[in-house]
């Protein structure tokens, strides 16, 4: 089998990163982050190869007893223009990697009744469903015409998703279905972070509307039998009526509640709690321990769960990022209070830098907007991400940063 590896055959491009001094400075506790550091899974800041986007892991069992991460991924040529979608597979904990190959159920088709125009799909998420041993790969459709993301006549979009078997094979496309008008223009848990229950239903957020604008979102619960996804319940809507409304919705489940982190375009992000991942209150934008609200770009968010705390992986503005498109580099982490639905400063630290002058020469910094966290083991978790230098050619390397704990991650052990 063909590999791909980290660069310096595995070896971390930086020091791992200083701990911030405490977890939680109110209770004097220390930081259950003992260490980050950054590896690049393959270049492309040259732009004489693949700029890869949009990786997204999940931890699957193998037949040895122990497990392996499938990765889903796929080329971006430009904003919003995205390649077939691609799998590919370490059995070393991510440092070394198969070849991507594609897969079948989510390459482009043409659409019926539009000549020209064919159905892509993007966004994807895979995630091992245990009860079934399979893998779900969820994303939904995207829409282009020739070289470029079709902008003018973009349909309705809504969610698709193809199956990965036991035996390692490929379901063909299949389209999550809610036939309901609010989600007449869209519906979609692109990029979003979901959960699965014990009796193997799944719970999971949408973003939906009826036009392009005002989008809202809701808790959804659905149904999985390791080859149709069905949708059994849609929550009450949160709103947001600045600019598309609220997106990217991404859940998290931390002791007996449901948490919720949402994309706006308001100059936030927003964060809601729920007894049963349906019905969210308390949304409120995310701010600091102090009250002090953070500035966030109309960008995603995304939750790193250990069974000792509950953290936010996102990126916000600062000093050094001042002119840097929407703010999207470098990415940080901090630790959430859970009850007061924040931040909490002392503990946040950088999870992948900005590298480059984001002030002066903001071109020449890498975007790091989308990308995904996976629970590797109980010892490890980790953040993945393409970057991207859209004014200079979509060049961009592939990334990791690896989160060592202070402290095993129970909720591993539990999954298995």
């Amino acid at each position: 089998m063909s590999l791909f590896f980290a660069s310096g055959l595995g070896v971390a491009d930086d020091q791992p990163a200083s701990p911030p001094k405490y977890r939680n400075a109110a209770a004097g506790e220390e930081s259950l982050v003992q260490s980050i550091e950054k590896v690049t899974l393959r270049r492309n800041r040259d732009g004489k190869r693949i700029t890869w986007f949009h990786p997204r892991g999940c931890i699957v069992p193998n037949s040895d007893g122990g497990s392996n991460v499938l990765m889903t991924l796929q080329e971006i040529g430009g904003s919003d223009y995205f390649g077939p979608v691609q799998w590919s597979e370490s059995s070393d904990q991510g440092r070394t990697w198969s070849d991507p190959k594609p897969i079948p159920a989510l390459a482009r088709e043409p659409v019926a009744g539009h000549p020209g125009l064919k159905a892509g799909v993007c966004d994807v998420v895979p995630q091992y469903h245990p009860q079934t041993g399979t893998v779900l790969a969820l994303g939904h459709v995207v829409f282009y015409r020739g070289p470029r993301f079709a902008r003018g006549d973009q349909l309705a979009r809504y969610p698709v998703y193809a199956v990965r078997r036991p035996d390692g094979t490929w379901s063909e496309r299949k389209r999550l279905k809610w036939d309901d008008p609010r989600g007449g223009n869209i519906y979609t848990n692109n990029c979003g972070q979901r959960i699965v229950l014990p009796n193997g239903e799944i719970v999971m957020a949408f973003t939906f509307g009826p036009t392009a604008k005002n989008r809202m979102v809701a808790g959804v619960r659905c149904s999985f039998d390791g080859e149709e996804l069905k949708i059994l319940e849609v929550g009450p809507a949160l709103e947001n009526p600045v600019g598309r409304g609220l997106l990217e919705p991404s859940v998290a489940q931390f002791k007996d509640k449901f948490y919720l982190t949402i994309r706006a375009e308001d100059g936030h992000g927003y964060v809601a709690v729920s007894d049963d991942g349906l019905n969210y209150q308390r949304k409120t934008a995310w701010a600091w321990d102090d009250g002090e609200p953070i500035e966030m770009s109309t960008t995603q968010q995304h939750w790193l769960t250990h069974s000792d705390g509950l953290f936010l992986v996102y990126t916000r503005k600062a000093a050094s990022n001042a002119k840097v498109i929407r703010w999207r580099s470098p990415l940080w982490i901090a630790e959430v209070d859970p009850e007061k639905l924040c931040l909490i400063r002392d503990s946040e630290q950088v999870v992948l830098p900005l590298i480059g002058d984001g002030v002066q020469n903001p071109d020449d910094v890498a975007l790091m907007g989308n990308f995904h966290v996976t629970n590797m083991s109980p010892q490890e978790s980790c953040v993945t991400v393409g970057e991207w230098l859209p004014r200079r050619g979509a060049k961009g390397d592939l990334l990791m940063a690896r989160i060592r704990w202070a402290k095993p991650n129970q909720l591993v052990q539990q999954a298995k």
